[in-house]
């Protein structure tokens, strides 16, 4: 599985509803993609997911099945938590 990243704008959202999508990112995936890991920034109503998906297709797809609006989607070629550069 892949991993990617993808950046959500809450419109007017309070944290009561920060927390009702970030469990939809939990609670609805499985197949084509799972939610890995939800950060949120209330100050700029800005959410990231990080997710695991066989293809950018099937993220994507369960974004629009589930009217999850997203700004973009990025797939991680590489990463590091301190040192080389690696693949995931």
């Amino acid at each position: 599985m892949a991993k990617y990243v993808s950046m959500h704008t809450l419109a007017c959202l309070t944290r009561q509803g920060a927390d009702e999508l970030s469990k939809r990112v939990f609670a609805g995936t499985g197949g084509s993609a799972t939610g890995r890991r939800v950060a949120v920034n209330m100050i700029e109503g800005k959410m990231l997911v990080e997710w695991e998906a066989a293809d950018r297709d099937g993220l994507e797809g369960w974004l629009k099945g589930e009217r999850f609006h997203y700004d973009w989607v990025l797939r991680i070629e590489l990463e590091s938590t301190g040192g080389a550069l690696a693949a995931p």
